[in-house]
């Protein structure tokens, strides 16, 4: 049976100072991206991602563009090289999504980049207009995290907003909400929980007027139809089938759960065998631990980690 392979890209919480230095270093192709993504931004991002400072970096506004130009470089040198075999899907956590749909070629480089830019713009001014947090819960399962949900909100806003792997699930609404979940967690049977170090509340209603915004910019960009590389989505765990779903996608992840791990489980399902991390950090790779241990999971966030891939070819 023939491999059958999928690429996955990280999304905002991977970023770290230094990230694609060594690629642009090294590599032309990889060099030729952040350059053109500096242009395309209007300051020197590439600067910021190997430089910082650390709170620069890890800013939304920033951290998105970042992580998106830093995943395409990395990919674009494998492909250059011929250091890993094409994809048959791709898959990207939240902000990683939009680096799926280019490496998909369903969005331009540009398109994406500036998208993400909106993005991390919108979601920004949403934070600051609201009072919002982030909570990840350890050792619950979906059941018993929504009860507590239901309890710490008192009537406020909380809910799931990320299930990343069995056991980790993010929830977000308001800080006082996400305050008293702290607390309660224990009760519950939660082993920890971890107030993020985010602006606000993602994946929540909070996020709406951002929601707007993106849509605005959705309809001024060009997205294509998905081609033979299929791409999965993260508000529903299913394929693009159109254009027009890969923006409502977008637009529904702002304000709704990134379902990482049932997606992770449909690709297994339909035969996955292989997976290349291709981006900063190994965020997604300990996931997949998580979820099945036995996956064939390749990262590829330095250059040390594409001459290992070389040497082994």
């Amino acid at each position: 049976m023939a491999e059958k392979i999928a690429y996955i890209f990280p999304g905002q919480g991977a970023q770290v100072v230094g990230m694609g230095k060594d690629f642009y270093d090294a590599e032309p192709a990889a060099k030729q991206f952040f350059d053109k993504a500096n242009k395309i931004v209007g300051y020197d991002l590439a600067k910021i991602c190997f430089e910082g400072p650390e709170d620069k970096l890890n800013s939304t506004t920033i951290s998105q563009p970042a992580i998106f130009v830093t995943s395409v470089a990395i990919l674009e040198v494998l492909k250059v090289k011929g250091l890993i075999k094409p994809a048959n899907v791709m898959a990207g956590l939240s902000l990683g999504e939009y680096t799926a749909l280019y490496a998909a070629g369903v969005i331009s480089f540009e398109d994406g980049l500036k998208l993400v830019q909106k993005r991390g713009q919108a979601m920004q001014a949403a934070a600051d207009a609201s009072k919002g947090s982030m909570v990840s819960v350890i050792g619950l399962e979906q059941p018993a995290v929504e009860k507590l949900c239901i309890e710490a909100a008192q009537g406020q806003l909380l809910n799931c907003a990320n299930f990343n792997c069995p056991g980790q699930i993010v929830i977000t609404g308001d800080v006082d909400a996400c305050k008293r979940s702290l607390a309660l967690a224990e009760k519950y049977g939660a082993m920890k929980a971890i107030e993020l170090k985010v602006a606000g509340a993602f994946h929540s209603a909070m996020m709406a007027p951002a929601a707007e915004e993106l849509k605005k910019a959705l309809g001024q960009s060009k997205i294509g139809n998905p081609g033979s590389i299929a791409v999965i989505a993260n508000v529903d765990g299913e394929y693009y089938k159109t254009k027009e779903q890969i923006s409502e996608g977008l637009v529904r992840q702002l304000t709704g759960a990134v379902l990482w791990q049932k997606c992770m489980e449909r690709l297994l399902a339909d035969g996955v065998t292989k997976f290349y991390e291709i981006g900063p950090n190994k965020v997604l790779m300990g996931l997949m631990r998580r979820i099945n241990r036995k996956v064939n999971v390749v990262n590829i966030s330095s250059v040390a980690g594409l001459n290992e891939l070389s040497g082994g070819k």
